[in-house]
C-alpha cells in the first residue's frame, strides 16, 4: 500500500495533477516509438545533419540519453524491451531459431510475461503497428502476446511500398491484422500507413477513458532505402564529399551538441569499407544518393512522429502520455542485394540502377560505409557487440519530468523500460502467470531517475551482458569485455574502460589482468544465468 501511495503521489507531480488527495490520478498513456536501424548520429537533437524538427522538439520537452544500450540486432532488442529480460530467457538467443535448444526458440516464450499482456491487467488498451519479428507462426503473433489491435509483418524487413518479399523463405511478405491475414494496401508507404493504423486504433477507444499502451514498430529507415522524392530531394548534394567526411563532421557536431565528450575520437574504420577516393565518379554519385535516400527516410519518419504527437494533442491526450522514442540497434551495414543466399531472389525482382533508386522496384542499402558515419563516434555498427552496435539514441518525454531538455549520460538498457512501464501503470510483475513461473525481471525502473530523485539507474556493481551468434560483451560499471571475433572463443575477449575510451581502441587486458579475470568470471556467471549455449551449431538466421 505504501508503494502504491508513493507511486500515485509521484504521478500527481509528474502530470501536474491538481486533483484532491483522495482522488486517484488517471494512469498515463504510454507511447513507445521504435525506429528500425536508426544511427546514433542521425537526429538533429543529437548533433546530426538530418532534419528532424518533431523529434528535436520532443527532446526539448523531454530528456535525451547519450549512453542508452540496446542489443545489436532487431529481434533481439524487441524481445528484451517487451519482456524486461535477457534475449535468451525471452526466447531470442539468436536472430532466428535453433531447433530444440531452450533460449533459441525464435519466438517469445512462457519464461517471460510481455509488457502488453501485463498492462492489459491494469486496464490498458494495447495497440501496435509495424514490424513484429518475434515469431512467424500465428500462435506467436502479437494478439497472442497481449496486443488488442495490431497490423504487422512477422518478418525482419519488408518492401516499403508493396508485398514483394525480401527473404528466400518469404518471397511474398505476409501481413496480419487482428488475427487475420490481409493484403498490403495498394500504393501505401510503410511509415505513413503504420501511422494511420496507430491513429485509427487509439481513436477507436478514446471515449471509454482507459489508458493505452501503443507500440509504433516502424520499419524505417531499415533497408531497402525507399521514400518519396519530396523527402529526399532536399538532401541532394549534401553528401557528395563522402562517408569519411560525414563521419568526421558528425564527430564534431555531436561534441557541439553535448552528446559526446570533447576528447572523443573516431575509431578505426571497419576493414570492409572502401575509401571514398578509391571510388569512381559514378560510384561516388551512387553512394551519395544512398545517403540522400536514407536521410529522406529519417525525415519522413520524423514527419510521421509529428503526426502521432499532433493527434494526441488534438485529442487532449498528449499531456497524459509518456513518450519513449528509441532505435533498436546501431546503424545497419547489411547489403543483401549482393549477399549469397539472398541476391538471386532480390536481383530477380529488384534493381539497383541509379535512375530507379528510392522507388518500389529498387533495392538499395547504405552499407558499412555509411553505417560508420551513422554510428559515429563509436566502433562499428549493427550486428557487433561494440558500442556502435548497441549505444543508440533514446528520448523520453512527458509532463513533469525533471530537467527537461537535458542530456544525461546515465547508463541504462532496454531491459529497464518494462519495469518503468509497470511502475507507471501501478502493476506488479507476477510470480505466477498462466500456470507457469516466469523468470524475474532483469531490468530496473527508471522512475527515480526521471523524477530527479537519483542520477543513476544501476550501481557500479551492476552487470549487463549480451550474446548473439557469438558476438559477446559484458559490462560492469565502466569496464567492458568485448568479443567480436567469430567463431566465439573466450580468449578473444578484450578489456576496455569506457570512461576514457568510448571508441574501444585501447585493449587493457595486459595492463589490468586482475580486472580482466574478474570480468571473465562475471561472464561465466552471467552466461549460465541466462542460458547462453556456445559454440553455435547450424541455425536459421535472418535479419
Amino acid at each position: 500500500m505504501k508503494r502504491l501511495l508513493l507511486l500515485l503521489s509521484f504521478w500527481c507531480l509528474l502530470l501536474s495533477c491538481a486533483a484532491p488527495k483522495e482522488e486517484i490520478p488517471h494512469k498515463p498513456n504510454i507511447l513507445l516509438i521504435v525506429a528500425d536501424d536508426l544511427g546514433y548520429a542521425d537526429l538533429g537533437s543529437y548533433g546530426g545533419d538530418i532534419d528532424t524538427p518533431n523529434l528535436d522538439q520532443l527532446a526539448t520537452e523531454g530528456i535525451r540519453f547519450s549512453r542508452f544500450h540496446a542489443a545489436p540486432y532487431c529481434a533481439v532488442s524487441r524481445a528484451m524491451f517487451l519482456s524486461g529480460n535477457d534475449n535468451h530467457i525471452a526466447g531470442m538467443g539468436i536472430q532466428g531459431r535453433r531447433q530444440g535448444v531452450p533460449g533459441y526458440e525464435g519466438h517469445l516464450t512462457d519464461r517471460i510475461v510481455t509488457v502488453p499482456e501485463l498492462l492489459q491487467t491494469a486496464g490498458y488498451h494495447t495497440y501496435m503497428a509495424g514490424k513484429w519479428h518475434l515469431g512467424r507462426e500465428p500462435e506467436h503473433h502479437p494478439g497472442e502476446k497481449g496486443f488488442e489491435k495490431y497490423f504487422m509483418t512477422p518478418e525482419g524487413g519488408a518492401n516499403h511500398y508493396n508485398n514483394l518479399g525480401l527473404f528466400p523463405y518469404a518471397q511474398i511478405s505476409k501481413y496480419f491484422e487482428n488475427g487475420e491475414e490481409v493484403e498490403w494496401p495498394d500504393g501505401a508507404y510503410s511509415t505513413d500507413f503504420y501511422t494511420d493504423k496507430l491513429i485509427e486504433y487509439i481513436d477507436s477507444n478514446l471515449e471509454d477513458g482507459k489508458p493505452f499502451f501503443t507500440y509504433a514498430a516502424y520499419t524505417s529507415p531499415h533497408w531497402p532505402l525507399q521514400v518519396n522524392e519530396k523527402f529526399w530531394k532536399k538532401y541532394e548534394g549534401r553528401y557528395d564529399e563522402g562517408y569519411e567526411a560525414l563521419r568526421v563532421k558528425r564527430l564534431e557536431s555531436l561534441k557541439e551538441a553535448g552528446m559526446i565528450p570533447d576528447n572523443a575520437i573516431l575509431p578505426e574504420m571497419n576493414s570492409r569499407v572502401k575509401p571514398w577516393d578509391e571510388l569512381s565518379p559514378e560510384e561516388q554519385r551512387k553512394e551519395a544518393r544512398k545517403m540522400e535516400l536514407y536521410a529522406g527516410m529519417v525525415d519522413n519518419l520524423d514527419f510521421n512522429v509529428g503526426r502521432l504527437l499532433d493527434f494526441l494533442k488534438e485529442k487532449g491526450e498528449y499531456e497524459n502520455t509518456i513518450i519513449v522514442f528509441m532505435a533498436d540497434n546501431g546503424a545497419a551495414a547489411e547489403d543483401f542485394y549482393y549477399r549469397l543466399g539472398f541476391m538471386t531472389l532480390l536481383q530477380k525482382y529488384f534493381t539497383d540502377e541509379y535512375e530507379e533508386m528510392g522507388k518500389a522496384n529498387s533495392f538499395i542499402s547504405y552499407g558499412p560505409q555509411w553505417a560508420e558515419a551513422g554510428s559515429s563516434p563509436f566502433r562499428y555498427f549493427k550486428s557487433y557487440a561494440t558500442e556502435g552496435g548497441m549505444n543508440v539514441p533514446i528520448i523520453i518525454a512527458g509532463q513533469g519530468l525533471e530537467n527537461k531538455g537535458e542530456i544525461k549520460d546515465t547508463f541504462f538498457t532496454l531491459m529497464d523500460l518494462a519495469p518503468t512501464f509497470y511502475e507507471l501503470a501501478g502493476v506488479k510483475y507476477p510470480e505466477e502467470w498462466k500456470g507457469k513461473q516466469p523468470k524475474p525481471l532483469l531490468g530496473k525502473s527508471l522512475i527515480p531517475m526521471l523524477s530527479g530523485t537519483t542520477n543513476d539507474v544501476h550501481d557500479a556493481n551492476y552487470v549487463f551482458g549480451m550474446e548473439h551468434a557469438g558476438q559477446a560483451m559484458l559490462r560492469k560499471g565502466n569496464w567492458k569485455i568485448l568479443n567480436h571475433i567469430r567463431p566465439f572463443d573466450k580468449s578473444n575477449f578484450e578489456l576496455f574502460d569506457l570512461s576514457t575510451d568510448l571508441a574501444e581502441q585501447n585493449d587493457l587486458r595486459e595492463e589490468f589482468p586482475e580486472k580482466y579475470q574478474e570480468m571473465l568470471l562475471e561472464w561465466e556467471k552471467w552466461s549460465k544465468q541466462v542460458g547462453v549455449v556456445l559454440p553455435l551449431p547450424n541455425s536459421s538466421q535472418e535479419d
